[in-house]
């Protein structure tokens, strides 16, 4: 699926997805939640009528994935079986139990003069998502975007190009089943690159894009975009073992943060932990990391803690490993450590392990990150786990959305006046 419909130019056809999806969301704006829900729950059920021809597509994309150099883990990624297909279902369904953002009255007030003013929750309108490989982020993001009333322009890696195709087949033939609008779902037919550039500049059409990928693409996009950006740019996440902190849930904590899932933006990247523990607790931590095959690169003080430890460099300290390594130091105090997580991390995640409330409270009000985790591990920033339900990512930004993207993040607001009459003097 790399050739754009007959007799049509790049620019050309950008404009006409674009303009279709525009129409679209000012359809979905009508729409009720029922109708939504019937069209994720509808979608759901023929998501598995169609398994046939979407693994038939989803091989395709196989066959091809050597060419495109991808890792072992990546093409486990892009694979998809009865199973898969069968969460991808049920993600759809989950969406259906979420509360309907839509409508929602925010706050509301009647002014001296009886004029009724609420704030009342509405559509961003339409969603440009460019995001990677993963099949069934084709199907999640596009049942966020529809269930908070936002048409979505979904724009793929070339990788999975068959498989989303695929996919957004099936969701586009329900949504005119269940009359939605088909263009409320739009995969960017092209893997041309230029074509990003091309939506990029629609900041009529277009009211926000989401990129999720690697953080060239992500600049790439920020710098462009004519239209806001939702976006983080990587996931250097800290954990600080505060000098009043229980050794063994700090293990615990660090273990878990680091090893439970190694390739995702919520993982430990650093650890950070105070001197006056260091020498009891760094030895206990580094056997748990040991014995996952962590890498561990250390400061000057914490290295003679760490049996097997690799010297620092400099660019440790803002490193995105995604893989089996680690960054240690050594702080002299809560202050500092707070510094050096401002300083290197990246906003994503940053966690203190502490049995002290003075030292939790300091902590949280100093770290300027999307989410700060008191005594947890930094994996559970994730909107399932914030009981937010699903994500569309998990942005770094302070405006317009921070943290997990679900169905709210993806909505604005606007004031509706009721007046009997009234006139301005």
């Amino acid at each position: 699926m790399t050739d754009l419909p007959k007799n049509t130019d790049l620019p050309s056809y950008c404009q006409a997805v674009a303009a279709a999806a525009k129409e679209a969301s000012y359809q979905l704006a009508l729409l009720d939640t029922e109708a939504k829900n019937r069209w994720l729950e509808a979608s759901a059920d023929q998501l598995l009528a169609s398994s046939d021809m979407i693994l038939e597509a989803n091989q395709k994309d196989l066959t091809a994935a050597p060419s495109y150099g991808l890792t072992d883990a990546s093409i486990d990624r892009l694979r998809l079986d009865v199973q898969r297909l069968e969460g991808i279902a049920s993600a759809l369904r989950e969406i259906v139990a979420l509360p309907d953002p839509i409508g929602e009255v925010i706050e509301g007030f009647t002014r001296p003069g009886g004029l009724q003013i609420q704030k009342t929750r509405v559509p961003l309108g339409v969603v440009f998502f460019i995001y990677e490989s993963r099949p069934n982020v084709t199907a999640d993001a596009a049942a966020i975007c529809v269930k908070s009333g936002n048409a979505v322009i979904l724009r793929g890696g070339k990788e999975a190009m068959h498989s989303s195709q695929a996919i957004v087949d099936v969701l586009r033939m329900t949504a005119e089943t269940e009359g939605l609008p088909a263009a409320a779902v739009q995969l960017v037919s092209t893997t041309d690159r230029e074509a990003v550039g091309h939506f990029l500049q629609m900041d009529g059409q277009v009211d926000v894009t989401i990129p999720r990928g690697g953080e060239g693409l992500i600049r790439r996009v920020a710098s462009e975009a004519t239209m806001p950006v939702i976006k983080h740019y990587d996931g250097n996440c800290h954990v600080y073992v505060d000098l009043a902190a229980d050794v063994e849930m700090a293990a615990n904590i660090i273990e878990n943060s680091k090893c439970q899932r190694m390739g995702v933006c919520n993982a430990c990247e650093s650890l950070l932990i105070h001197d006056g523990i260091a020498e009891l607790a760094l030895p206990v931590i580094s056997e748990r990391l040991h014995t996952h095959g962590i890498e561990k690169r250390a400061d000057d003080k914490a290295a003679p803690h760490i049996q097997g430890s690799v010297a620092a460099s400099p660019e440790d300290w803002g490193a995105e490993y995604l893989g089996t390594k680690i960054s240690v130091a050594v702080v002299d105090s809560l202050e500092a450590a707070a510094k050096h997580i401002n300083r290197y991390g990246s906003g994503h995640t940053d966690a203190i392990v502490t049995n002290s409330l003075q030292s939790a409270n300091r902590f949280t009000q100093l770290v300027d990150s999307s989410a700060v985790m008191v005594n947890a591990s930094t994996r559970f920033n994730d909107g399932g786990m914030f009981g937010l339900g699903a994500e569309i990512g998990i942005s770094t930004d302070k405006f317009h959305a921070r943290g997990p993207c679900g169905l709210r993040e993806l909505t604005t607001y606007k004031y509706i006046v009721n007046g009997q009459g009234q006139i301005r003097e």
